[in-house]
């Protein structure tokens, strides 16, 4: 037997250990009760799934963005025709998926949906970090529990890539404020393999990289950040380019075949008026009542003076979801990630009576879990 097998393993892994171990400790309120609110919600869901003849797994890993994960999963990409491509969907959360089903025991889709379920409870382990370092304990317990009751929550408990994303968001940010580099940089190439919407994340960690090392030329890990925050992005647009013979592909895809573009909020705008000026269906009056909460939100998470970093990721998923056209109805949902517009509110709560703090909470946990419902039961269009 190699004697080295049986000495004890070096003091700086044991402090590692011993800090993850702690830092697990100290989240657990926060993920435990994020998944409590979530599984209240969905078994709310089952019973309204079950009364309408559907079953759960049906509605949430086989619905709308669910069914072109799949086909990407089972045919891979496309080239780019028709139009409306798979290539629109981004690669690390249905490959994510393909190599969890390979050794899975359940099938493809109620693997994307225990995915879903593990990357957000990352995710809240991440807004509790976020929301302690900034304020407190109770604030970071109470960011993980608003992330899981807003009034689109029922997708991140759905085989959709936002609770992917908005860990990988979650943890970039956090690794800024904290200034590690690489794990700035990697968190945020792989946020770039998962959504479009990293264009908001990119420029936060490529600007603090950028300071760094204006103040010390030499820190090369900031150097490596600023290298591999754009490198997943940018590789899938490249590839997407290469795959359909232009350089625009993707862009081309997303305006010709999917009925979306980039027009400064003009169609946005043009539709809360008239949605506001007559009779719409709920999800409408719910989705303007949220951009126009997260405008409000944002406004004083400026006031009160946020991190540079979270304000700028912010400000960029605001422009990104209001500033684009079509998919109205969906605007809300592309703000899921939006989690540094909550911790005015969480950090609100915690300074609450705990009756009050229960009461808010256990009130849009209901209300979270009926329009969770409505939009897979009732709306007929994607969340």
């Amino acid at each position: 037997m190699d004697p080295a097998q049986d000495s004890p393993p070096p003091a700086a892994r044991v402090r590692t250990r011993d800090t993850v171990r702690a830092a697990a400790r100290a989240a657990a309120p926060a993920v435990g009760g994020y998944l409590l609110v979530r599984l209240v919600a969905t078994g709310i869901l089952w019973l309204w799934a079950n009364s309408a003849h559907q079953s759960l797994a049906g509605v949430l890993g086989r619905k709308w963005d669910s069914i072109w994960f799949l086909g990407i999963i089972q045919h891979g990409y496309d080239h780019g025709s028709p139009l409306e491509s798979n290539l629109a969907f981004f690669p690390l959360y249905p490959e994510s998926v393909r190599a969890a089903a390979a050794i899975s025991p359940v099938g493809t889709a109620a693997t994307g949906i225990v995915l879903a379920w593990i990357f957000a409870a990352a995710a809240a382990w991440g807004l509790y970090a976020i929301g302690a370092k900034l304020h407190d304990h109770r604030t970071g317990v109470l960011l993980a529990l608003l992330w899981g009751c807003i009034p689109h929550a029922v997708v991140e408990s759905m085989a959709y890539t936002e609770s992917l994303f908005t860990a990988l968001a979650v943890w970039t940010l956090y690794a800024l404020l904290d200034k590690r580099w690489l794990t700035a940089g990697v968190c945020c190439l792989l946020a770039g393999l998962s959504r479009p919407t990293a264009t908001a994340l990119i420029p936060a960690v490529c600007l603090a990289a950028l300071f760094a090392v204006i103040r010390r030329p030499t820190a090369w890990r900031a150097w490596a950040a600023m290298l591999l925050a754009p490198a997943g992005w940018l590789g899938y647009m490249l590839w997407v380019a290469a795959r359909v013979h232009r350089l625009d592909g993707w862009f081309h895809i997303q305006k010709a075949g999917w009925g979306s573009s980039w027009d400064g909020g003009r169609f946005t705008v043009v539709n809360a008026r008239h949605i506001l000026r007559g009779e719409s269906p709920l999800d409408l009056y719910a989705v303007t009542l949220v951009l126009l909460l997260a405008v409000a939100l944002f406004a004083l998470t400026v006031a009160q003076r946020q991190p540079w970093p979270l304000l700028l990721f912010s400000a960029l998923l605001l422009a990104t979801s209001i500033g684009g056209s079509g998919y109205y109805h969906s605007k809300a949902r592309f703000l899921v990630a939006a989690f540094p517009l909550l911790i005015p509110p969480a950090a609100a709560l915690a300074r609450a009576r705990p009756a009050t703090t229960v009461t808010v909470v256990t009130t849009l946990t209901l209300i979270s879990s009926y329009f969770g419902g409505y939009l897979l039961l009732v709306w007929v269009h994607s969340p």
